[in-house]
């Protein structure tokens, strides 16, 4: 068991009854001030390390894109995987338009496209190499996996909206290595080698 001096626990009550009718047991944590402060819990969030992708298509003739490092598999049959995205996105309602997607994992030498990508007020592919498919979907050179997507459902969180993507193509780079994200920064992994 993890005790104060180790971190804090962050235990938010339901908001809703059991099916039993009884009362949720009150948590004996108590309520981490983090839970009414954004910027507080987006802190506590960067925690979890994450990979990062870039959601890319063709939108009338130009690439079109975003970085993303929400990105989860869901299932395997049928193949699906998701990305939640902010609904302040100035990029997702052109991108949501388009039949299909390119996702690709980032590799460890992409910490500038990472950046271009999330930017705003520049043209994000000024020096991204990319290559589109015959369905317009767009995938970032030298990634560790492209995947095309469909939009398959979108679904109201707060302030994001998850979608939910039916992969209809795969292809893997497996000597890439993956750029991932931490605590707010972008890093690479390390290998421990082990005896």
């Amino acid at each position: 068991m993890m005790t104060s001096s180790q971190g804090h626990f962050a235990v938010r009550q339901a908001t809703h009854s059991p099916r039993d009718g009884q009362n949720p047991p009150a948590s004996r944590f108590g309520q981490h001030p983090a839970l009414n402060n954004p910027d507080k819990l987006r802190h506590a969030f960067a925690a979890f390390p994450s990979g990062v992708t870039a959601a890319c298509a063709l939108i009338a003739g130009q690439p079109t894109g975003m970085s993303a490092s929400s990105f989860t598999s869901v299932s395997l049959d049928p193949p699906l995987a998701s990305v939640c995205i902010a609904r302040s996105s100035t990029t997702w309602p052109a991108l949501r338009t388009a039949g299909r997607l390119g996702l690709s994992v980032l590799a460890k030498g992409h910490y500038a496209v990472a950046q271009a990508l999330s930017a705003r007020g520049i043209d994000r592919f000024a020096e991204v190499q990319w290559t589109p498919d015959e369905a317009g979907a767009v995938f970032v050179d030298k990634a560790c996996l492209w995947l095309g997507c469909e939009i398959r459902q979108e679904v109201p969180a707060g302030d994001h909206v998850i979608v939910l993507l039916e992969i209809v193509s795969v292809r893997e780079f497996p000597s890439a290595e993956p750029l991932v994200f931490h605590q707010s920064r972008f890093r690479q992994l390390r290998t421990e080698e082990t005896s």
